[in-house]
């Protein structure tokens, strides 16, 4: 059987991709015009240009009708189980609260952990399964989940079983994050090493032994998680086998990208707090700089200066950070647009760092993130835009597409 693709205006990222685009290369990114590839099994096999081969015996088509043609989104940072929505946040943020102010008064991470405490595992996977479902609408083929709003031993193994279930469900691939230090928990106010002894002897070992956990993450940030302890529990996840990502530097310059790059982290998140010197450890190392501006956006902070790391040719990723309290919203269409507006990336450099770069922040570039032979078939057909451009201009995906995932057009 199989599938042909064909009567592509534009075919972009149609690399191998086998590793993350610096930023000069992604800036340098053509699309093929009049192009064609092939399907078998859910895998490309082969690509082209101009008249697409005779048919084989049984192969279905689809015709692209002229239109643009992307490999599906990689989406590398979400929190997307969690238990319920916090709107009554959203109304103290209009009346002037800030994120550290609700923090404080027990709202954000604490609301959270509070409702994911009460809910059981079927009612978090439902929830969960909903929002995957939703983001694959949006043309997402693949993407990292993070616990973080348990907050204990119990909690936060129950929603990294979560997360398995879902791995098991899911048509896309799903990578899963311990995120064993998002906050201090109420109980541990005035103890905090006591949390800390608990994660790093107890949560991580156990999370461990079940085969849970692909990452390890910590929150290491103003407020939260000092260098010091982030270090602390890096060594016992790196013991065990869980390569860091890292929350790091949303709220101030805290050494958050200092302990990722000293231990090897994949990816460094939210960086809209950037010095010289953390530059200068990114263009040493090989872990990548992740940004969320959806979060700038929604809480009103100052952006990263994406512009300056392209710049500096680092592989910068970009991801939804999809959650009920900072980013309630897994649309990769829209952080296109705020990325070209906001921190003055090309179309195309936010196509490569949505895809290519996305995937690789989560070790799964060899199979996602382009369009080439032996990369799965998982990719997004727009209509014919005349322009890239129109993609981030037309903010928020204002206009039809379709979605394939493994060579099956996704209809849900």
């Amino acid at each position: 059987m199989g599938t042909l693709v064909h009567n592509i205006g534009q075919l972009w990222m149609a690399i191998p991709g086998e590793r993350a685009l610096g930023g000069v290369e992604m800036s340098k990114l053509q699309p093929i015009e009049n192009a064609w590839f092939r399907i078998r099994d859910g895998f490309i096999f082969d690509i082209g240009q101009g008249v697409p081969p005779e048919l084989n015996s049984g192969e279905q088509i689809v015709d692209c009708e002229g239109g643009l043609v992307m490999p599906g989104f990689c989406d590398s940072h979400t929190h997307v189980v969690f238990a319920d929505w916090r709107p009554e946040e959203f109304l103290q943020k209009i009346r002037g609260m800030s994120y550290s102010q609700i923090a404080e008064e027990g709202g954000g991470i604490l609301n959270s952990a509070k409702k994911v405490g009460q809910a059981s595992p079927s009612i978090l996977f439902e929830r969960a399964k909903e929002r995957v479902l939703e983001t694959i609408g949006f043309g997402t083929a693949a993407i990292e989940i993070k616990s973080g709003y348990g907050l204990s031993l119990e909690s936060e193994l129950k929603m990294m079983r979560v997360i398995a279930d879902l791995k098991s469900w899911a048509p896309i691939p799903i990578k899963a994050t311990l995120l064993g230090a998002h906050a201090l928990p109420l109980a541990f106010k005035n103890n905090r090493q006591a949390y800390i002894q608990m994660v790093v002897s107890e949560l991580i070992p156990a999370a461990a032994a079940e085969g849970l956990a692909d990452y390890f993450d910590v929150f290491c940030d103003q407020g939260f998680f000092s260098q010091q302890e982030t270090e602390t529990m890096l060594e016992a996840a790196l013991k065990v086998g869980m390569r860091p990502k890292i929350h790091a530097n949303e709220l101030g310059l805290t050494g958050g990208v200092q302990a990722g790059l000293k231990y090897k982290a994949l990816s460094v998140d939210h960086l809209e707090h950037l010095g010289e010197s953390e530059i200068s450890l990114l263009k040493q190392g090989q872990t990548q700089p992740t940004l969320l501006p959806s979060t700038a956006f929604f809480l009103k902070i100052p952006y990263p200066d994406g512009r300056r790391l392209l710049d500096e040719n680092l592989p910068v990723a970009l991801a939804t950070d999809y959650n009920p309290g900072s980013s309630p919203s897994g649309n990769p269409w829209f952080v296109w647009s705020l990325a070209s507006i906001f921190m003055k990336f090309e179309p195309v450099e936010a196509l490569a760092a949505l895809t290519l770069n996305g995937a690789h922040a989560m070790e799964l570039g060899t199979e996602h993130g382009s369009i080439w032979p032996g990369k799965t078939a998982s990719f997004i057909v727009l209509p014919s835009l005349n322009s890239l451009s129109m993609v981030p201009y037309r903010f928020g995906g204002g206009f039809r597409y379709r979605v394939f995932i493994k060579g099956e057009e996704w209809l849900a």
